[in-house]
């Protein structure tokens, strides 16, 4: 695989996981924490024996980044490793499982779909791995993390990762872990400092313009811009489109196979733009990533680190720009609170601000309380001229009576 030199937290975290102790590493995003538990535990296991060491992760991008970078490991081994996640065929993933793997990486959801069918029997394990749990906690995996670790009878190895760790992460780890060996190689930076990070300040009319100029002075190799919904991922994405750019879009609304196939052509430099939610933060492992975006600022700090950690991966140099309307100044400041780190501020050539949009008068028509109350009419307020056009909704549509 070409590695010489292990990074910091490979160095001070597979001595003690190839040990079989329990152990809690803490590191920054592209840092290599995938090898640092899977090379020790691939180690440690019995090609002989059915599945030994099951893995959560919270998302289904994350779930075949792992196993595809396990898979790279084992290659000359007889170890054989399965994701499981939803949205693909229940009936492919009992197939693979069927065929006795000895590595097992899922989503909690589908892992407690295929233990409740007697598909996933992990009352006999090995190992047990949380990678990126606070992620898990944060979109509400916590009950179903606590029900799978209970499953597990047998005394078993277990191995938290993940970038951040709060006070919820150590409740867990204080559950569920047997004199745990803490292993924190953050430093009081959370972001690798390979990352050129800045931000523009901009009204939200203009930051469209703004981002074509920007795409046009930096000419990334490969790039993410992130949105905080997945409407304006899916308006972006169509702007950018008829605009001339080779761009597509990854969210939650895209069924698996259309998100595997967009990731795919990614990866090959097909796609030159990728326009994603938060989705895809923790589950995108692609190492020429020039080029972070953040269209929208994100509400939770957070998202900001591991938005910006998929660029500058593995000591590799990258750029994460970031645009801030007026009114945004909290979020920014949050930021940099979390990061420890001041985020300049930086300037577009050749870029001016524009007026604003002009402005028109539309009549407010609220929704009434029940079927039987009439809308009012009459009050107006002022909008800007590109305001999306409501329409009357079902409830003013005239109704049939039906016929006795």
């Amino acid at each position: 695989m070409q590695f010489t030199t292990p990074t910091d937290i490979q160095a001070e975290m597979i001595p003690p996981v190839l040990e079989g102790k329990d152990v809690v590493g803490q590191a920054r995003t592209g840092t290599g924490k995938t090898l640092a538990f899977a090379l020790p535990i691939l180690q440690q296991l019995d090609p002989a024996r059915r599945l030994q060491t099951l893995c959560l992760v919270p998302t289904r991008e994350l779930a075949a980044q792992v196993v595809g970078e396990i898979r790279r490991i084992a290659r000359f081994t007889d170890l054989h490793a399965v994701p499981v996640y939803g949205g693909q065929k229940i009936k492919t993933q009992l197939h693979h499982l069927g065929k006795r793997p000895h590595f097992v990486v899922g989503t909690p959801g589908r892992v407690m779909d295929l233990m409740g069918r007697g598909a996933l029997k992990i009352s006999d394990l090995h190992s047990a791995v949380l990678d990126e749990v606070d992620r898990m906690l944060d979109i509400g995996f916590r009950d179903d993390i606590k029900w799978i670790l209970g499953a597990i009878k047998s005394e078993h190895q277990t191995v938290v990762v993940s970038a951040t760790i709060d006070g919820e992460v150590r409740r867990l780890v204080q559950q569920y872990t047997k004199d745990p060996m803490h292993i924190d190689v953050s430093r009081d930076e959370i972001t690798v400092d390979e990352v050129d990070q800045s931000y523009i300040t901009v009204e939200r009319y203009e930051k469209f313009r703004l981002l074509k100029l920007l795409l046009k002075q930096e000419d990334p190799n490969l790039a993410i811009i992130f949105t905080n919904t997945k409407a304006m991922a899916r308006k972006l994405a169509k702007k950018l489109f008829d605009a001339g750019y080779t761009v597509a879009e990854i969210h939650s609304d895209l069924v698996q196979q259309k998100r595997e196939r967009v990731m795919e052509r990614f990866r090959r430099h097909r796609i030159k733009l990728l326009i994603a939610t938060d989705l895809a933060a923790r589950g995108i492992d692609v190492s020429d990533i020039t080029h972070i975006i953040n269209y929208d600022i994100p509400v939770d700090a957070q998202a900001y680190v591991h938005r910006i950690g998929r660029t500058a991966r593995m000591g590799c140099p990258g750029k994460a720009i970031t645009l801030v309307a007026r009114a945004e100044g909290k979020e920014i400041t949050a930021v940099e609170k979390l990061i420890n780190k001041l985020v300049p501020e930086r300037e577009v050539n050749g870029f001016k601000p524009g007026p604003p949009p002009e402005e028109r008068v539309v009549e407010i028509r609220p929704e009434p309380k029940s079927r039987f109350e009439q809308p009012v009419y009459g009050r107006r307020e002022t909008v800007p001229a590109d305001a999306p056009r409501k329409t009357l909704g079902s409830r003013f549509k005239p109704r049939r009576r039906r016929k006795l």
